[in-house]
C-alpha cells in the first residue's frame, strides 16, 4: 500500500485500494482482456482502513493485474 500514490478525490474516493489490488490480480491471472473499470470501481468496498486510506485504487488496480499476469508465467 505504500507505493500507491494518494488519490482523494473522485469516484474512486473511499474505495478499498487492497480490494482493487486483489481483483486486478485475480483479473491478471486469469489474462482477462475485456476490463470495465467503472464496473470494477462499483463493485469495491469502501474503506479507510489506515493503511489503504486514501490510496488509488487505479493504480491498485494495475498493480495488481501487473503482478498477476506476471505470476501466471510461473
Amino acid at each position: 500500500m505504500e507505493k500507491l500514490p494518494v488519490d482523494q478525490g473522485g469516484w474512486g474516493r473511499h474505495k478499498c485500494a487492497a480490494c482493487a489490488y486483489e481483483q486486478g490480480y485475480h483479473d491478471g491471472l486469469s489474462h482477462r482482456n475485456q476490463i470495465d473499470f467503472d464496473e470494477i470501481m462499483k463493485d469495491l468496498d469502501e474503506s479507510q482502513a489506515q493503511a489503504q486510506r486514501h490510496k488509488s485504487p487505479h493504480v491498485a488496480y494495475a498493480l495488481g493485474y501487473a503482478d498477476g499476469v506476471s505470476d501466471s508465467y510461473k
